[in-house]
């Protein structure tokens, strides 16, 4: 993670664009990004997106674009100093306390939609 964070940090430094990057700026070109994700995805089934369903060239299309959702999101944090691994596995804890197996165990509502 590290190594491509600095990996960005240069890519953005020799081309001057620090001066675009805020973290709006890169939360919204990530907002794009994952827009043009779902736009690869959006008129599949359920079953015709899993990844033995698409071809190839579907596939190449999509981990680009994963790519780039991921680059944005490091390149995010690191102008904000989060370490995504950190929080991630704080989030994953977190969500474990919110979502108990007994009770979220083949059930997709969300924690405070249990009532409903």
């Amino acid at each position: 993670m590290e190594k491509i964070k600095f990996k960005l940090r240069e890519f953005a430094k020799e081309r001057d664009w620090d001066q675009f990057h805020s973290p709006k700026n890169l939360s919204m070109a990530l907002s794009s990004e994952v827009g043009e994700l779902l736009d690869l995805l959006q008129w599949k089934s359920e079953k015709n997106s899993e990844v033995d369903k698409l071809s190839e060239k579907e596939l190449d299309h999509i981990r680009e674009e994963l790519a780039d959702i991921f680059l944005y999101l490091i390149r995010i944090a690191d102008k904000l100093d989060v370490n995504l691994i950190e929080v991630a596995e704080k989030k994953i804890i977190k969500n474990g306390i919110k979502y108990p197996v007994k009770i979220s165990k083949g059930n997709s509502k969300k924690y405070n939609r249990r009532d409903e």
